[in-house]
Formats: C-alpha cells, structure tokens, sequence
C-alpha cells in the first residue's frame, strides 16, 4: 500500500503487528520514553513528509500516560508534514463517563436496554433463529449493582450474555447467577472489551459461566493464564480493513454488517 505509514503506539503493540501482517507492511520506527520528570517523549524514527499515517493506541495499561502518548506521536507527524494523522483506538478510554446509569445484557435469551443496544441484540438474535430477554440492572454507584431483573424466560436454555465491556465482573458475574437460579442449563458471556480489573478474574473463576469470550482490543495473555474460561478473538482483520478503506476512500460503514476473514 503506496503513501501509509503505520505506528504502533506502547498499549498493544502485538495487536498493531497483527493488523500490520494483515495489510503487508512493516511498523513504522518509533521510540518513546521517559523524562527523568516522567514526562513522555516520543521520536518518530523515518519521514511520514506526505504520508497517510495511522496510529494504533488502545485504550488500556497506563491508560492517561497511553492516551498522552497518542496525542504526543499525532503531534509529532503533523509536525512532520504528513497529509493525514488517524487515530486507531480498538478501545476508546473515558467512553463510559457520559453513559446514563442504565445498561443491559443479551443472551440466546439475549438481554440489552438502551436502544441501540437493543437494535444489535434484535439482529444478534434474528441472525441465530433464537428468542432474547432482558435483564434490567439498577447501580446504586459506579461498579455495584443495586437490583437486578430478569424479563423473560430462560428455562432449560443455554443464555449468552452479550456486553460491550466487563470492568470488575461484579454485573456480568451476578447476571450469570440471576440466569442460573432461573433455570439456564449453561451461561457464556460475549464481551467486546474485556477490562478485567480488581477482582474480575477471581469473580469470572468463580461464577457459573462455561466461557468468557473476549476481543483482543486489550491484551488477555496474562489474564488467561489465571482464568482458563477467558477465551479471545482476533479483530486485527477488521481493523486492518478498517484502514484500508479509510486509505483508499472506501465505505467504513461497510464493515458493520461484512466482516473480513
């Protein structure tokens, strides 16, 4: 691909090699470091002078020292005089600070509550021929649930809870037990971004679900080997794809409903 440079930034840099392999072109040389005061440096290592330069940082690890880092690199290709700076951020930090106190889940028997979410679990469920229910979660703060309710009926089904992300695992564990006590012959749980933080791996060890399934937009490897449920998929070729359309000027949109292989 003529004219694209692509950074890796330190968060995940085995997922930036992937998406690299997958659009055949070597990382550009980058180094970042510290000041002695603990400020990021960073050194862009070739010229992007008039190249479609693209950044992959995830949203995880030392996330406010990660994200500065990111914003140092795009400074420093602008700088530079490349034509165009996109961030890659297979997982955005800070997303949930403007959510609503609201959320759900979906399963096979596939629970969600805000609308777009209920969009996605309506097409999750058409695609697999199955019914979905609702289980309706009340905080009463950030990472506690007050009230959980489940709308619907999962009697001797096998329920997938489908998520966007799991921090703590308190919610997604204690939504497992509520499916259990009524009646699901097994539990998975479909996360897209698997947080893991505080006792989440000790939570997932000891709920009821089969398996955990998780993208690899964070690094899981260390996580699975103190959680053999944790099981991770790839998602280097959408992302690559991703940019290979934005490169090229094609639809992005395109992706939502035809995944690459």
């Amino acid at each position: 691909m003529p004219n694209i440079v692509l950074f890796s930034g330190s968060s995940h840099q085995d997922l930036s090699q992937r998406v690299a392999e997958r659009l055949g072109l070597e990382l550009g040389k980058v180094v970042t470091k510290k000041f002695s005061n603990q400020e990021t440096s960073v050194e862009i290592g070739e010229s992007v002078r008039g190249e479609d330069v693209y950044i992959i940082q995830s949203g995880c690890g030392e996330i406010n020292d990660n994200l500065m880092e990111l914003l140092i690199m795009i400074n420093a290709c602008k700088i530079a005089s490349s034509s165009r700076v996109t961030a890659v951020i297979p997982c955005f930090p800070y997303a949930r600070q403007d959510k609503k106190d609201k959320f759900v889940h979906i399963f096979s028997k596939v629970s969600t509550q805000n609308r777009a979410q209920y969009s996605r679990v309506t097409s999750i469920a058409d695609r697999l021929n199955v019914e979905f229910a609702l289980i309706h979660k009340e905080r009463k703060k950030a990472n506690e649930v007050d009230r959980m309710v489940l709308v619907g009926d999962v009697k001797d089904r096998i329920a997938i809870l489908v998520d966007d992300m799991a921090d703590t695992c308190g919610t997604v564990c204690h939504a497992a037990d509520k499916l259990v006590s009524a009646g699901a012959t097994k539990v998975y749980a479909i996360l897209t971004h698997g947080i893991f933080s505080g006792p989440a791996i000790s939570r997932i060890n000891n709920a009821a679900f089969e398996a955990v399934v998780v993208t690899n937009t964070i690094p899981q490897d260390e996580k699975m080997k103190n959680c053999p449920k944790i099981q991770v998929i790839d998602i280097s070729m959408i992302l690559a794809e991703a940019i290979r359309r934005t490169h090229n000027g094609e639809s992005v949109s395109y992706l939502f409903s035809h995944v690459p292989l």
